[in-house]
């Protein structure tokens, strides 16, 4: 059963015997990054079209994909974007299959390499449908991490490009912010996409 089979937040907390927390301003201290100018003229002009043309590629191409990869240029390229890749952990448990998109701490896009940040776009605009999803590619990526030597939390996000809903996966309990952010708060998500890469070049000295 890959990832995408999770439908439900229920589903998936079943299945990992996980605990959920909802949590208000989760990530109310992270450290801000701002956008370049580059990206804003981006979503500037991708805006309204990806409202416009309302469809899940749209909003992935014109919205999601720039931000990630204004993350990737903020490490300087030594973090990975990967799209549409399979990512398969434990097959047998249900954590294998296609990701949305893995953020990797990779120079290289050959290898998807630990840690790993899970995205996952919403469908139909709903982003607690991608919660299920979300969480089952979290817990995939804290066993990968894990065979890596790295115990340290795991975040995930659930988007529809211009709305943004993030989590933390700790041991087995699932932090849910409930708090949304949009895309006119730029700095605060390129900050939250970031935190588990903070740490990067200790990663890899």
């Amino acid at each position: 059963m890959p990832y995408s089979q999770f439908k439900t937040l229920e589903s998936v907390v079943a299945t990992f015997d996980l605990t959920v927390e909802d949590t208000v301003h989760l990530f109310s201290q992270t450290e801000p990054i701002k956008p370049s100018d580059r990206l804003k003229d981006i979503i500037n002009e991708g805006l309204d079209l990806a409202i416009a043309t309302s469809t899940e590629k749209a909003r992935s191409e014109l919205l999601i994909s720039p931000i990630l990869m204004e993350v990737r240029r903020s490490f300087h390229k030594q973090i990975s974007l990967f799209s549409g890749n399979n990512f398969d952990v434990e097959p047998e448990r249900g954590l294998n299959g296609f990701c949305d998109f893995i953020v990797s701490a990779s120079a290289t896009q050959s290898v998807i390499t630990a840690p790993v940040l899970t995205v996952v776009e919403a469908k139909e605009n709903d982003l607690r449908s991608g919660l299920g999803q979300c969480i089952a590619e979290m817990v995939g990526a804290q066993i990968f991490n894990q065979r890596k030597g790295l115990v340290h939390a795991i975040y995930g996000t659930v988007t529809t490009g211009t709305t943004w809903r993030f989590l933390k996966l700790d041991q087995q309990k699932v932090h849910i912010d409930l708090t949304e952010y949009f895309i006119n708060q730029l700095d605060l998500i390129l900050g939250i996409l970031a935190l588990p890469f903070q740490g990067l070049g200790e990663f890899h000295s």
